[in-house]
């Protein structure tokens, strides 16, 4: 054989002993959750029951940025406590007014019903270990029949979880796969976990419009530039003009928020008396460790025709 003096050079083929993604299944019935762990440490966790990330961990897996009560139900028993619950097809209490909704419980039933794990992707670069996608379905067919019959379309919903090094992407893909068409709202109802509420600022909301729902639901417009919290605080923001909401403590960023086509944010934090007074959050102080920013389509109402799509997300940065 002549030896080609400008022959290509041998590809490096990934060593076999290069670790990856590692994802784990544990559990059974409605306490099934899947484990996905970066090999730098980063880790998530998926409870199957209500699709709920129960924990996520960046900074070589050191640093858990959620906040989850500690009477948080596990078990399937209720919507569990912390964490990001995934809000579907209705946000608060649903209207009285003979809307479609109507007959569902507050929230609705996406984080009461129990999703199936559709797998894991990772990157498309077979040296890049530093992602992992995790995909969790939820279809008509998985309703309970109570659900079923207060809600009765024809739908699909795809929730998908990707942990990278320093950020947590969690985006719905809805889908209706009716004959007639329906109307619902979204929202990830994230806590974050943080140290000391007193110090914590938000910042991305300057002149936007809100409801306080804390003030009868009376309509006010946010004139600081950063958001603090001194009391129970319960608040809509709709049609935010940019993308990314940002909490700080002391003034350092800790985590921005960075919405993808979705318009609207609810802060939130029980405070004193009502921490006291739900019987699934504990510890009574913990109000002083948590905050949720949760991002979503809550103003009015999102409709699909037959066939049609909608998607929409966030992407959290871990700012340590």
């Amino acid at each position: 054989m002549v030896d080609r003096a400008n022959r290509p050079s041998a590809l490096n083929a990934p060593s076999a002993a290069a670790p990856g993604p590692q994802v784990d299944i544990s559990g059974s019935g409605a306490s099934s959750k899947v484990t996905a762990t970066l090999p730098s440490g980063e880790s998530v966790e998926v409870l199957l029951y209500g699709a709920t990330v129960t924990s996520w961990k960046s900074d070589g897996g050191k640093a858990e940025n959620l906040w989850v009560s500690e009477k948080a139900a596990l078990d399937g028993s209720k919507a569990v406590r912390g964490g990001i619950p995934v809000v579907f097809p209705v946000f608060g209490p649903p209207p009285k007014d003979g809307h479609p909704t109507s007959s569902l419980p507050q929230h609705g039933f996406g984080r009461t019903s129990r999703w199936e794990f559709l797998g894991k992707s990772t990157s498309e670069d077979a040296l890049d270990s530093s992602s992992v996608k995790l995909d969790f379905g939820l279809y008509t067919s998985g309703l309970t029949e109570d659900a079923r019959k207060a809600w009765p379309f024809d739908f699909g919903l795809v929730y998908s979880v990707t942990l990278s090094k320093d950020s947590l992407q969690t985006v719905i893909n809805v889908r209706n796969e009716g004959e007639s068409s329906f109307e619902f709202q979204f929202l990830l109802h994230t806590y974050f976990k943080i140290q000391d509420i007193s110090k914590v600022s938000i910042n991305g909301l300057l002149g936007v419009e809100y409801i306080d729902k804390v003030l009868n639901a009376s309509t006010h417009q946010q004139s600081d530039a950063s958001l603090t919290i001194t009391g129970e605080v319960d608040r809509v923001y709709a049609s935010i003009p940019q993308d990314t909401t940002t909490i700080l403590e002391s003034g350092t960023p800790r985590f921005d928020v960075v919405r993808d086509n979705l318009s609207d944010t609810v802060v939130w934090n029980p405070w004193i008396e009502k921490a006291k007074a739900m019987g699934d959050f504990s510890p009574d102080d913990g109000y002083k460790n948590m905050i949720c920013v949760e991002v979503g389509a809550v103003k009015g109402w999102q409709k699909l025709e037959k066939g049609e799509v909608f998607e929409g997300g966030q992407t959290i940065k871990s700012l340590l």
